[in-house]
């Protein structure tokens, strides 16, 4: 095969790609006006009690996630995904946690679905391209300032490994994973200004004021109102300043 041919090949193979991820994010901005579903609605207490280490009403949410229809391997990722915003030692018990209850739907005969497993990356693109565009998309806009700046191993990991490795992989849309993000941010003290950077992330894939308002609610009604009240006055912060 000729290098003309392998060029070509190469640049249809990263095309794809990068309109394969635009079909999905056009997807997901096609339900703005709708709530939450009872499935985003249970990733809320998922990821605050995975966050804050409540693993007793985790696993009560655990279950009520499987109930309302997230998949085995959605729940999994967001368990996983979570390492990056509340550190290994809560992701990991909350997928032992997760473990013992598999366990304990099976013993009683539960089938619940596996769903999805994640396609591998592009291999014609580099970890920190996908992640460089993917964290374009989502922000609206090139990622820069001063804080990445003085510490430009930050940006790198966040291009590349965050963006890239775990927004990446397709199994759970982008929706999902920031409604994850946001509750977990949401349960943990003195991150307002990266909550108030996810829900513009979270309006940027598709994710409405009412539907933000509905994982508030779900904030009240499962975790607290300490983190309800607060989440709340964040996000009108947000859409105040959206709108001047």
């Amino acid at each position: 095969m000729s290098n003309k041919i392998i060029a070509f090949l190469a640049v249809v193979l990263a095309l794809t790609s990068l309109y394969s991820f635009a079909a999905n994010s056009d997807t997901q901005k096609m339900n703005t006006n709708q709530a939450l579903t009872a499935a985003q609605q249970s990733i809320v207490p998922i990821a605050a009690f995975t966050a804050n280490g409540e693993m007793d009403k985790l696993k009560t949410a655990l279950h009520q996630g499987l109930d309302a229809g997230l998949t085995v391997n959605e729940i999994k990722e967001i368990l996983v995904q979570l390492y990056a915003y509340a550190g290994f030692p809560r992701s990991l018990n909350g997928l032992a946690a997760f473990m013992d209850v598999i366990r304990e739907r099976e013993a009683k005969g539960i089938k619940d679905e596996i769903g999805k497993t994640a396609d591998p990356l592009p291999a014609d693109m580099s970890v920190l391209a996908l992640g460089t565009e993917i964290q374009t998309q989502l922000s609206g806009k090139p990622v820069t300032g001063p804080l990445f700046d003085f510490a430009p191993a930050i940006d790198q990991f966040l291009k590349t490994h965050l963006f890239g490795d775990i927004f990446g992989r397709n199994n759970l849309d982008f929706q999902s994973r920031e409604i994850a993000t946001i509750a977990a941010l949401a349960s943990m003290k003195g991150v307002n200004s990266q909550l108030q950077a996810h829900f513009r992330i979270g309006v940027n894939v598709g994710l409405s004021d009412a539907q933000l308002h509905d994982l508030i609610s779900a904030l009240r009604d499962n975790v607290g109102n300490k983190e309800a009240d607060n989440t709340d006055e964040v996000l009108s912060k947000f859409i105040n300043n959206r709108t001047k």
